[in-house]
């Protein structure tokens, strides 16, 4: 099949959940051959979308038609979509760590060859993972553990092992949502190069992203939805990054765009030569009204930093004052008494409360200011949640909804609204818009500015050197857990940034 013939066509896909309408009547095609992206912001329908193509979310109403073949979403189920030829590999992919590659491949696709009395053939077995790892051009051995692998490696092990049952690279079509959204910039370039070379030999790729620079890098097409809808279908060579941001905010580019800043008050954090997981010998102080970027490739320590600070991570050496009064950071608790909040990485594990209600989640610490008398204030709590929903734009139906009912960004939103209503002199954030669309991003970013124009100080550790490039004032450079630059003013530039992580030796001044 060659590219510019159909692959895949949806129409009119539709889906409530309630009064909510996730998806109003979606329509897009696919050529063979091609990287096409599925942009949006958070709340957009992408997430309702793939799920109604993989079947394991019904919709209400469309059509989807593959290879002349059509049948209505509404029966589409896991098995009819794979018997369709839709491959998926999730946010997450599902890999199993302590196992080898060669056993990932196997358990993912035509399972182990067994003798009559049931052992397994392993020579047969890693000969035919060595042979699908040559397929894809995946320079690993089949007997690695998963996890010994970069993160890129992982997920093109997953495409792998969700293509490996086709005779022909141009059967089926491989969908990925947000294959890239936990990835360092140079694993992200390792991905996007694999799946163009996938393309090129007939493989069909959707991809969903919030990054929009991969779209210009990787995609043929990309489709826009915004509040369920299909609102275009563009060409990346045929438009510039600032139009395609207009299209997914449907407002002017400027209106979300966010300047530096400069520092404003005395020290508010003051490090000295803190020793904590990989990190040594750190020292740096932070000011009123400034952001401090930390970045580094991974290993390098910027979020071990951030646990030291919240005391998640024990020090063995050093010393840490906030507005002049030293602090012993031996538990959160004790940080947060010191006016420290933290939002972490992974918000699904280490931040969300996915099972509690959105007031739940946002009061959770502060709830002891609603304790009067032995019991809960549960009016004043409410009233309080209703004014952040407000305050931070969150999207809800009501404070009384489970936060994972709430999309990537609004849930982010939350996690970020919790700890600046404690009003905190320090705010650790660690890749805080990490899966979070180009208007949330520009929101949050809003919240952490004016957070620190009333006086506290942020620290922001990230991958995303374009992120750190466009919110900080200043970056500091780890390597190996140790400081080996710190970039301002001019020279604050993402390439900048990423010559510094990656520069092995002596670290020279940016240029």
């Amino acid at each position: 099949m060659s590219a510019g013939k159909l692959a895949l066509r949806v129409e009119g896909a539709s889906k409530s959940f309630g009064p909510t309408r996730a998806l109003r009547g979606a329509s897009f095609e696919l050529e063979s051959g091609t990287v096409h992206a599925l942009l949006g912001g958070n709340g957009s329908g992408k997430s309702t979308l793939m799920k109604a193509l993989a079947g394991v979310q019904s919709a209400d109403d469309g059509t989807i038609e593959i290879q002349g073949r059509t049948i209505g979403l509404a029966a589409m189920t896991p098995t009819r979509a794979r018997e369709m030829g839709l491959r998926f590999v999730h946010q997450q992919p599902s890999t199993f760590a302590n196992l080898t590659v060669a056993e990932n491949l196997s358990i993912g696709g035509p399972g182990f060859d067994v003798t009559r009395t049931g052992r397994i053939r392993w020579r047969r077995t890693r000969t035919r993972a060595r042979d699908v790892l040559d397929r894809f051009e995946i320079a690993v051995h089949p007997n690695t553990e998963m996890a010994e692998l970069g993160p890129a490696t992982q997920t093109m092990v997953a495409i792998a092992r969700a293509l490996q049952d086709q005779e022909d690279a141009s059967d089926g079509i491989l969908l990925l949502d947000e294959p890239t959204a936990s990835l360092p910039d140079h694993e992200v370039t390792l991905l996007l190069d694999a799946l163009r070379r996938y393309a090129a030999t007939g493989q069909t790729i959707v991809f969903v992203t919030h990054r929009l620079e991969e779209v210009f890098t990787a995609a043929d097409r990309a489709t826009l939805l915004s509040d369920g809808r299909v609102v275009g279908t563009v060409s990346p060579r045929d438009i510039s990054h600032d139009d395609l941001v207009e299209l997914i905010m449907g407002r002017p580019v400027e209106q979300i765009k966010h300047h530096r800043g400069t520092a404003t008050g005395g020290v508010v954090l003051d490090i000295e030569r803190l020793s904590a997981g990989p990190i040594e010998d750190f020292s740096m102080r932070a000011y009123e009204g400034e952001i401090v970027g930390v970045t580094g490739l991974m290993g390098s320590g910027r979020s071990s930093l951030l646990k030291a600070l919240f005391g998640v991570l024990g020090a063995r050496a050093g010393t840490v004052r906030v507005q002049g009064t030293e602090v012993r950071l031996t538990t959160p608790l004790a940080a947060m008494a010191a006016g420290i909040s933290f939002v972490p990485e992974d918000r699904a594990s280490d931040a969300a409360f996915a099972d509690l209600t959105l007031k739940e989640n946002l009061s959770i610490a502060s709830v002891g200011q609603y304790w009067r008398g032995g019991r809960l204030r549960q009016r004043s709590e409410s009233q309080a949640a209703r004014e952040l929903l407000t305050s931070f734009a969150i999207k809800a139906d009501s404070i009384d909804s489970p936060l994972n009912s709430l999309s990537g960004g609004n849930q982010q939103k939350a996690i970020l609204a919790r700890w600046l209503r404690r009003d905190p002199k320090v705010l650790l954030l660690d890749e805080p818009t990490q899966g979070v669309d180009v208007g949330a991003r520009a929101e949050i970013y809003g919240h952490i500015r004016r957070a620190v124009n009333a006086g506290s100080a942020a620290i922001i550790a990230s991958s995303d050197t374009e992120e750190l490039a466009a919110i900080c004032d200043r970056v500091v450079v780890l390597r190996k857990g140790r400081q080996v630059a710190e970039v301002a003013g001019d020279d604050l530039k993402s390439e900048v940034l990423q010559r510094l992580s990656h520069t092995d030796g002596p670290a020279k001044e940016a240029a």
